[in-house]
């Protein structure tokens, strides 16, 4: 193991004995696999038939696994290098909903591909940013990483797939129960079992969800008619690519609010895979944000939902203290594998929802208190408070009170769009605003030096 991951599981660098690398590459896909609810779910807002969704299923999961290769391996000018892999993004569905019923498939497709684009010019202007990320808020940026999945993670660990549905007690039961399997394991956990706990808690749970609701288990019929192996069906809808620059603004909102997701994501990956490192390093960080745009370029380009880089995932790494990049190699090769496979594509899909609640917040923890650590690290001032704090305060008012800014205008909806993105623009806005004194109290004393 290398000098700078001794006290890491297996480092950034690290490549792990086979049969290690492939299991812990299947937990990583299990999180992955939570996005293929997006696709289904637009099939069905379209009211298009499963052929139709097991062919926007496939494509979307072949978008996501190639963009994990790219994201992870870290090619010379495209790709982080860090375990950061790619999901179907929940940012884009919105929008590219309302294309379809504008324009169709065709119109979806056409717009995610410029939505890409777009997040590939906005690369390089990362590199701007050297002097206007200090330490504290990175630290926020991390932290606001973990609070980015709180909506979804407990509306699954209670069991909810829409709104107004009521909470069950069976569900409550199974999803704490998985939850504390998974944090005793790697509290208490010695070697495989600590390596391993996410997994070890989604198979307890997922067993005792068939004992205590035998609806899951079910379920599982549906397995025996599926094929094992399927090429997807392109149907018509497929054969064709549109664009509407009337939908230009929603989309390039949409692809600035995923780059400075992705931004937070990078970060977060960087933080917990250099742990040593005193400052950012942006490189890795601007070729990471070329390889996440390109994804979802390439993702319109093969007829599947946009992609975006994972939060959930990157928690995981940082919990079990494992962060080797080929992970996410293997773990995209393992996706594009299964979205040729039908059969355990349904398996996946059938896991109880309160499962892959626990999941996500499992992995959320992690990655909102590594950032609070960093943010609080240093000297503390009455500037940092402002600039936190009402960060904080307009930035989670976004998931608090997301009927306000649906009703804005478009230059405040640009920003103001989810946690993440909006808290930081704003703490990168107000640590210049609230530091023009001391900027300016520089320049005049280099002034008198001169």
């Amino acid at each position: 193991m290398s000098e700078n991951s001794r006290n890491l599981e297996y480092g950034v660098n690290d490549v792990p004995p086979a049969g290690h690398l492939v299991i812990l590459s299947i937990q990583h896909v299990l999180l992955m696999f939570v996005s293929v609810a997006l696709p289904v779910i637009f099939a069905g807002q379209m009211s298009e038939s499963a052929e139709f969704a097991a062919t926007l299923v496939t494509f979307s999961m072949i978008a996501s696994g190639l963009g994990s290769i790219l994201q992870s391996v870290g090619l010379p000018f495209i790709g982080s290098g860090y375990l950061c892999p790619n999901v179907c993004g929940p940012s884009y569905f919105s929008v590219s909903l309302s294309a379809a019923w504008i324009g169709g498939l065709p119109l979806m497709r056409g717009m995610i591909m410029i939505a890409g684009l777009m997040e590939m010019v906005l690369a390089p202007v990362v590199q701007k940013l050297k002097h206007v990320f200090p330490k504290f808020i990175v630290g926020l940026v991390v932290a606001m990483v973990g609070v980015s999945v709180i909506n979804m993670s407990v509306t699954s660990l209670f069991g909810l797939e829409y709104k107004g549905d009521a909470l069950r007690s069976e569900d409550i039961l199974i999803g704490f129960t998985s939850l504390m399997v998974m944090v005793l394991s790697n509290l208490w956990g010695k070697g495989f079992l600590k390596i391993y706990c996410l997994l070890t808690g989604m198979f307890a749970g997922w067993i005792f969800a068939c004992i205590l609701e035998p609806e899951y288990l079910l379920s599982l019929a549906k397995v025996s008619q599926t094929p094992f192996f399927a090429l997807p069906v392109i149907g018509p809808q497929f054969h064709d690519i549109r664009f509407d620059f009337g939908l230009l603004i929603p989309f390039v909102v949409i692809s600035i609010s995923g780059s400075l997701k992705s931004f937070g994501n990078l970060l977060a990956a960087q933080k917990i895979s250099e742990p040593a490192r005193q400052s950012v390093d942006f490189v890795p960080i601007r070729k990471g944000l070329l390889a996440d745009g390109f994804s979802t370029f390439l993702a319109g380009l093969l007829g599947g939902m946009a992609v975006d880089t994972s939060s959930s995932n990157i928690g995981l790494a940082g919990s079990t203290r494992v962060l080797s990049r080929w992970i996410g190699v293997t773990a995209g090769i393992i996706f594009i594998v299964l979205a040729f496979c039908p059969r355990l594509t349904v398996v996946l899909t059938l896991m109880p929802k309160p499962v892959l609640g626990a999941s996500i917040i499992f992995a959320g923890c992690f990655m909102i208190c590594t950032g609070l650590l960093e943010m609080f690290g240093e000297e503390w001032d009455s500037r940092k408070t402002f600039v936190v704090g009402i960060s904080l305060i307009f930035g989670l008012s976004t998931a608090f009170l997301p009927e306000l800014y649906a009703r804005a205008p478009v230059m405040i909806t640009m920003f103001f769009t989810d946690p993440l993105p909006t808290t930081t623009v704003l703490a990168v806005i107000l640590h210049q605003v609230l530091n023009l004194d001391l900027l300016a109290a520089r320049l005049m004393r280099k002034k008198v030096d001169a």
